[in-house]
């Protein structure tokens, strides 16, 4: 199967046009208040509503109340979301939508606990102390071995035009994720960082 692209960090209508006509197959909203990519509801609505049919809108949230996503889900008309937070695998199992589970993988430390959620994929980020994601830092990719044993991987954390080819090369993911790599400023995506990562992640696959 073809990799997928996920562009994380919409803000706004031109970027998510922009990165549509790139190829991307999947598009990020973030509910997290506070950080710099993120999004309104009533925002993400207006551009989740005029996104063709076959490219995915995904709500990103960190540790919020169920109630709190079920609100945004219907609002918005998210059909998967994103957990970044400290989710427990009973929390996943309440969303009656797609989970993709965030882990943030510390260098050196232990695997995350893939065995024990049952997901529709998990995403691999890198853990850096204070922040949640879109910080351009890379992990150690011999994780993502452990975690495809159970279930869809999705490569996040670093990636950019330059390296995102060797890291599916080396991974055979189910998707790639990027924000920052693909960015001119934190939450305004460049247009050429998008062609030109899409197109990487093309030749590769």
């Amino acid at each position: 199967m073809p990799v997928r692209v996920k562009i994380c960090g919409i803000t706004n209508a031109k970027d998510a046009e922009m990165a549509v006509e790139a190829g991307a197959d999947a598009l990020g909203f973030i509910f997290v208040a506070g950080t710099p990519r993120y999004i309104d509801p009533d925002a993400a609505r207006e551009i989740v509503n005029d996104l063709p049919p076959l490219v995915s809108p995904v709500g990103v949230f960190a540790d919020h109340p169920v109630a709190e996503i079920e609100r945004v889900i219907d609002r918005c008309g998210f059909r998967t979301v994103q957990l970044h937070g400290s989710e427990a695998p009973e929390y996943c199992r309440h969303l009656a939508v797609s989970v993709i589970k965030t882990f943030r993988v510390r260098r050196g430390g232990p695997p995350p606990p893939f065995e024990a959620y049952r997901v529709h994929a998990f995403l691999l980020d890198t853990f850096v102390e204070g922040r949640l994601g879109g910080t351009g830092q890379t992990f150690p990719l011999e994780v993502a071995s452990s975690a495809k044993a159970f279930g869809r991987v999705i490569i996040a954390g670093g990636l950019d035009p330059e390296n995102v080819a060797q890291v599916i090369r080396e991974v055979h993911p189910y998707a790639v994720d990027v924000s920052s790599g693909v960015e001119s400023e934190p939450g305004r995506k460049d247009p050429q960082k998008l062609r030109d990562f899409i197109a990487c992640v093309r030749g590769a696959a």
